[in-house]
């Protein structure tokens, strides 16, 4: 009697720890709750009678966990991860043996100094290159994720895409008057960002004069703003030009207020930079810009630019990162590119019941559990990734705490058991 009891005792014993190591980690980002399972004890041996012989106790036959999800809390932070379905993040101690990895559903995580995503154990996030292109994963090897700080070199601007409509009602203007550094010797300009050969900015802007002698006629004049200040640009060849010698070119259109010829016909190609006496600090003094018309229009509207773009562009610096629902981890850059980097690695395993604990809610893989299986967010059973959400833990506070008093009941009735026990073996040493 007293070996079941004291069975009984340890089973409780069990169970209370199982549930205050529950509601220990009631706030643990990703911890899953565990539940004590148990057995009977029934043992027999030839002096014994299998129909009469009672119980030895109880065993603890497992501590099974629950992977449930847990509930989500939202924040700020784009780097906190949680996963919407099924899988699991995969992430290494060793950045240079990716393959000596754990499991985790604690989507937590945040570049370190190098620019690796690591989490609070300082561990690397593993994730998959993917084609620059295509975007597709080339392959499921899994490796540590970087995010570089800097991204492209540097392409000077060569060639300016321009779609606007000018006013047909705008005053006109003494084109041979104009003066880029007098707002009343032009009816509109505009500005858009250059670079040259060495990824240092410029400020181009593009100065439009409607024509005093031919109605249907506007006249575009450009210049450039540097370190020093503003500095005309001509025209090589163009058809227009001011009483200082600044060219420019034209636009004449249709009655209909389509464009009839733009510079007579003739390529729009600046001066070159070193020409028009730019500051170019060791850049290439023989970029020109070749400046393209997208079919302007004079119609009676307000001015619109409809269209402005060019093809340079600077080394851009990290500005932030975002990762979306399928993996992807975007970087921002400060030259306005947005970049696939790589995208965040799932995996899961035949059997959750069968992995390993090994604290900081983290999981290795067992014979029991089966291998890796690696796969993407969004594809198959794997769950979305939801940026900027953490998964909560998954333990029910109510039901624990009724476990709670469940499993004091049970320990108070066994030591009740064993006090009874105690109590006959008195009286039994008693009788005489």
């Amino acid at each position: 009697m007293s070996y079941v009891a004291l069975s009984g005792l340890a089973a409780a014993q069990k169970d209370l720890n199982t549930t205050s190591n529950n509601l220990a980690n009631a706030n643990t980002f990703g911890f899953k709750e565990s539940r004590a399972e148990f057995g009977d004890v029934y043992s027999t041996s030839l002096f014994s009678n299998a129909k009469t012989t009672t119980g030895g106790g109880a065993q603890t036959t497992k501590i099974a966990q629950q992977f449930h999800e847990g509930s989500s809390v939202y924040t700020n932070n784009p780097m906190d991860l949680r996963i919407a379905g099924q899988g699991f993040f995969a992430v290494a101690k060793d950045r240079m043996q990716p393959g000596t990895n754990e499991l985790t559903r604690n989507g937590a995580f945040h570049l370190d100094k190098d620019n690796f995503i690591t989490n609070s154990n300082d561990e690397f996030l593993l994730g998959y290159s993917v084609d620059e292109e295509t975007g597709t994963v080339g392959s499921y090897e899994a490796k540590p994720m970087s995010i570089p700080d800097q991204f492209g070199t540097p392409k000077r601007s060569d060639n300016i895409e321009i779609g606007m409509n000018l006013p047909s009602g705008a005053p006109s203007k003494d084109v041979a008057l104009f003066d880029m550094n007098d707002p009343d010797t032009y009816n509109k300009a505009t500005s858009s960002t250059i670079y040259d050969s060495l990824g240092q900015s410029y400020k181009l802007t593009s100065y439009y004069v409607k024509d005093a002698v031919q109605p249907n006629r506007w006249n575009v004049f450009y210049s450039a703003t540097d370190a020093s200040g503003e500095k005309a640009i001509n025209i090589n060849g163009g058809d227009v030009a001011t009483a200082t010698g600044h060219s420019g070119h034209s636009i004449a259109f249709n009655n209909d207020g389509s464009t009839q010829s733009i510079n007579a016909g003739n390529p729009i190609q600046t001066t070159t930079f070193g020409e028009n006496g730019m500051d170019l600090n060791g850049s290439d003094p023989s970029q020109t810009l070749t400046i393209n018309f997208d079919e302007p229009t004079q119609f009676s509207a307000p001015f619109e630019m409809r269209r402005f773009s060019e093809d340079g562009a600077t080394t851009g610096y990290l500005a932030k990162v975002d990762i979306d629902a399928k993996g992807n981890i975007i970087g921002s850059y400060s030259n306005g590119k947005d970049v696939t980097l790589g995208r965040v690695a799932m995996a899961r395993v035949t059997n959750q019941q069968g992995l390993a604990q090994n604290g900081g809610t983290q999981w290795s893989t067992t014979q029991s559990s089966g291998g890796v299986i690696w796969g993407e967010a969004n594809q198959g059973s794997f769950g979305d990734i939801k940026s900027g959400t953490l998964e909560q833990s998954n333990v029910d506070m109510t039901q624990e705490l009724v476990d709670l008093i469940s499993a004091q009941r049970n320990f108070q009735a066994n030591s009740r058991s064993l006090d009874v026990h105690n109590q006959l073996q008195q009286n039994i040493l008693q009788i005489r």
